[in-house]
């Protein structure tokens, strides 16, 4: 059995998205996934599987959460080595930008084509930029950008379906899961 990690994107936003992470692990146990962990209610999710098929355990996941919901609940999983292998590339992209005032990291359902990465390359600004590795696109943000804005340059319409994490998350959660 491998265990994986799970992102779901756009829970907990509002009144009418809740998806409490108690919930969460009780409706992934359901579908029939094992050793199932939750951390913080962001919808980070750690779980064990006999399915190999990335699409398959994502649209098993997704299926589940909206026959409980009530909503669609895009989630995207890594295999706990390979977020291991993003969460190490998340710190040394960090060191090598010191002074950043944020560093977010989307996780990415799928790949970008090369067309989209240079796109979403090309935003940079005086408030940041953003690198794209894999399924991970880091929003290297500088001091003065917008604060309190997670997408200052508008990158996030270019990713497809992604979710963001600021790097301590991403930091913890593979030191904690992987």
């Amino acid at each position: 059995m491998a265990t994986h990690l799970g992102f779901l994107r756009a829970i907990n936003l509002g009144a009418t998205r809740v998806f409490p992470k108690d919930d969460i692990r009780r409706v992934t146990e359901a579908a029939g996934f094992e050793d199932v962990a939750t951390h913080i209610n962001t919808g980070n999710i750690r779980f064990g599987t006999r399915l190999r098929s990335r699409a398959k355990i994502e649209r098993t996941l997704e299926a589940a959460y909206a026959a409980d919901r009530g909503f669609e609940v895009p989630t995207i999983t890594f295999r706990t080595d390979e977020f291991a292998a993003l969460a190490a590339e998340a710190l040394a992209v960090s060191d090598a930008n010191p002074g950043l005032a944020r560093h977010y990291v989307y996780l990415l359902k799928d790949e970008l084509d090369a067309d989209t990465i240079d796109r979403v390359e090309a935003l940079a600004t005086s408030a940041g930029r953003m690198l794209v590795r894999g399924r991970a696109v880091h929003a290297l943000l500088q001091p003065g950008y917008q604060d309190g804005t997670v997408d200052p340059l508008g990158a996030a319409k270019l990713l497809g379906i992604a979710t963001n994490r600021n790097l301590n998350v991403v930091v913890t959660l593979a030191e904690r899961w992987c």
